[in-house]
C-alpha cells in the first residue's frame, strides 16, 4: 500500500464503518486514479471532499438528513441578527463621550467597535450582491475583525465595546459562515433590511443614546434580540414540523449558543437573584457566558446522537416512514 493510499484511507474514517466496508475500496480507488502518481499527500480539496462526504453519510445514517439544511437556515437567521446589531451599534458609535468627561475615544467615535461594525455592514452588502464565497470571506473577515477588536484594543490602550457585546457577535458570525450560497433574492435582502432597521432604531432613540449607551443599552437590547431570535426559530420549527420537515428544529438547536450569549444578562440575573442581589454582577455574567460558550456547542452533536438512537429499531436498523426522507439520498418519498 502506497503512502498516498494509506492517507486516503485515514481520511475515509470520516465515513461510517459499514459504508467504508461496502464502498471504501471504490472511493479510494477513484481518488488514486485521479491523483498525480508522484503525489504523496491528498490535496486539500480531496481531503475536504472526503470529510464533507463522510459527514453527510453519518448524518444520513443517523436519519438526520435535515441537519445541514437546518444549519443553513440557522446561518441566515444568525447573519440577519448580526446585521441588525451591527446597524444599531454603528449608530451608537457616533455618540462619543464629551471631551470634558476625560474618557478615551477612538477618533470621532466611541470606541474601536466602529471598525468591527463597518466590516459587518460590508459583509451584509455582499450577501445581497455577491452571495457564496465572497459573502463567506466577508463574514469570516468580520468575525476576525471583531475578535481583533476584542483582544487587541486593551493591549493598545484603546476603548472597545463591552465583552458581552462582542462575544455574541462573534458567535453569530461563526454560525453565519454556513449561510447557503444559493439563497433566493428575498432571503438575501433580510440582512440588509435588518441592518437598516437596527440603524433606524438607534437613530430614532436620538438623544436617549449617549456615550454610555453600550453598557446600559446592551442590558435591555441583547436579551430582547435573543428572545426575538428564539421566538422566530421556534415558530419556524413548529411550522416546518407540521410538514414533517425538521430543518426548523435543527436550526433552533444550532442557534442555542448565540441565543444564550445574547441572554447572558438574564441568565446571570437568575443566578445572582438566588442570593438576593438586585442585579447581575459582572463575574456572574462572564461565568454565564463561559458556560454557554463551552456547553452550547455540545448540544448539537448530543441532539444528533439522541436522534439517531430514537430512529433505530430494536434490530439497530433505521426506522423510516413514507413521509421520511430517504436515509441515502435525502429525497422525500
Amino acid at each position: 500500500m502506497s503512502a498516498l493510499e494509506r492517507r486516503y484511507r485515514h481520511l475515509l474514517r470520516a465515513y461510517p464503518a459499514d459504508y467504508r466496508h461496502d464502498r471504501g475500496d471504490e472511493i479510494v480507488g477513484t481518488y488514486l486514479d485521479l491523483a498525480d502518481p508522484r503525489r504523496r499527500w491528498p490535496s486539500p480539496a480531496d481531503a475536504a471532499d472526503l470529510v464533507r462526504g463522510g459527514l453527510r453519510q453519518r448524518l444520513r445514517a443517523a436519519g438526520a438528513t435535515d441537519l445541514i439544511p437546518g444549519v443553513r437556515l440557522a446561518a441566515l437567521l444568525a447573519l440577519t441578527t448580526a446585521a441588525f446589531l451591527a446597524g444599531f451599534w454603528a449608530l451608537v458609535e457616533q455618540n462619543p463621550p464629551p471631551a470634558e468627561a476625560g474618557l478615551p475615544v477612538f477618533g470621532p467615535f466611541t470606541s474601536t467597535g466602529i471598525v468591527a461594525w463597518l466590516t459587518w455592514l460590508v459583509a451584509v452588502a455582499l450577501v445581497l450582491v455577491a452571495p457564496g464565497r465572497p459573502t463567506r470571506v466577508a463574514v469570516a473577515g468580520a468575525v476576525l475583525v471583531t475578535g481583533a477588536v476584542l483582544l487587541v484594543s486593551p493591549v493598545a490602550g484603546l476603548p472597545r465595546p463591552p465583552l458581552l457585546v462582542l462575544v455574541p457577535q462573534v458567535a453569530l458570525g461563526v454560525l453565519a459562515l454556513a449561510v447557503d450560497a444559493h439563497l433566493p433574492l428575498a432571503a438575501r435582502t433580510l440582512p440588509t433590511i435588518a441592518a437598516t432597521i437596527g440603524g433606524t432604531f438607534a437613530a430614532t432613540a436620538g438623544n436617549k443614546l449617549y456615550w454610555g449607551s453600550y453598557r446600559w443599552t446592551s442590558e435591555q437590547l441583547l436579551p430582547a434580540v435573543g428572545a426575538v431570535l428564539l421566538g422566530v426559530a421556534l415558530l419556524l420549527a413548529a411550522g416546518l414540523a407540521m410538514r414533517r420537515d425538521w430543518r426548523g428544529s435543527w436550526a433552533a438547536v444550532a442557534l442555542l449558543t448565540p441565543i444564550g450569549l445574547l441572554s447572558v444578562h438574564i441568565l446571570a440575573g437568575a443566578v445572582d437573584g438566588l442570593s438576593g442581589a438586585p442585579r447581575p454582577t459582572y463575574p456572574t455574567m462572564v461565568g454565564a457566558a463561559l458556560a454557554v460558550g463551552l456547553l452550547g456547542p455540545l448540544v448539537l452533536p448530543a441532539a444528533v446522537a439522541l436522534h439517531r438512537r430514537r430512529q433505530r429499531d430494536g434490530a439497530g436498523q433505521l426506522r423510516t416512514t413514507p413521509a421520511d426522507p430517504c436515509p441515502t439520498c435525502g429525497a422525500r418519498r
